[in-house]
């Protein structure tokens, strides 16, 4: 299994801190991010001086950067926001190409599934659409993360619901319109507060279309969630592997931001447990 590392855990961190950890634990991947307003990622419009420097540590540290994640919403319920959306969203694809990635993870939005009408749906087909012309002329490939809404109670707890990146209806008619370029980043963690009754957490419905993968946990705290690391709690790995068609590389996204290190070397003990060979690409 080829293993890297994601870049959730490191938001709040200075960007040539990410290759310093990458480096010590000794991954040859990195997962990066654009925009949100966080001081680990590049802002949403980097610019030349931004993307070299990105690039200059890339080099330092002989680390490869292939995935890049953005901060999109292709289900906002104005027309006009959602042009401003996607026009944002296409600057960042070719911002990411320009830092090194083949791989843009994207989101189909945030809107709970049941309040898609289908202006709203054809407007985030349409806006896939537009995003893979672009790839395709790029040489990179969208990955769709299987991602609900979350909001948070008092106590911190994250609540999920359904969204069109979630719900098998949704993502069955996702699967069955967008181009058939368009792939999936497939996180089990993340579907398995809205796994409703589906132990196999979506595999059998996006196999063949997963281009990108996180591994996380979470585990109940409440009346919601809190994030962890894989094999933090009952999320058993081993026989989705088993079952994956995925070849590429596996991140490893811890989320909590107080240790974020201690939580990657969890991950990678689970790993090693899990798969005969944790392959990290030095």
């Amino acid at each position: 299994m080829l293993v890297g590392c994601g870049e959730w855990g490191f938001r709040e961190m200075p960007m040539e801190k990410h290759f310093e950890i990458c480096r010590d634990f000794g991954f040859h991947w990195l997962e990066f991010g654009i925009g949100g307003g966080q001081t680990g990622r590049l802002p949403e419009n980097p610019s030349q001086q931004d993307t070299d420097a990105f690039c200059e540590l890339g080099q330092r540290f002989s680390i490869e950067t292939p995935f890049c994640c953005l901060e999109n919403d292709f289900t906002l319920p104005e027309a006009a926001a959602h042009r401003e959306m996607v026009d944002a969203t296409l600057a960042g694809i070719r911002a990411g190409k320009a830092c090194g990635a083949t791989h843009m993870r994207l989101f189909a939005g945030f809107t709970p599934v049941d309040q898609i009408d289908e202006a709203i749906w054809q407007r985030m087909i349409d806006a896939f659409v537009e995003s893979d012309d672009l790839c395709g002329e790029l040489g990179m490939q969208i990955a769709i993360e299987t991602h609900g809404a979350v909001q948070f109670d008092a106590q911190g707890n994250a609540l999920h619901s359904h969204t069109a990146s979630t719900h098998p209806d949704a993502m069955r008619r996702l699967i069955e319109t967008l181009p058939p370029r368009i792939g999936f980043n497939y996180d089990p963690g993340n579907l398995k507060p809205l796994a409703d009754g589906d132990p196999r957490l979506r595999l059998d419905l996006i196999d063949s279309r997963i281009n990108y993968c996180h591994l996380k946990d979470w585990r109940r705290s409440g009346d919601g969630w809190l994030a962890c690391a894989i094999g933090d709690d009952d999320l058993d790995y081993k026989p989705i592997f088993d079952q994956m068609s995925f070849g590429g590389v596996y991140l490893i996204e811890y989320e909590p931001l107080e240790d974020p290190l201690d939580g990657i070397r969890r991950s990678l003990d689970y790993l090693r447990r899990t798969v005969d060979v944790v392959d990290l690409g030095g």
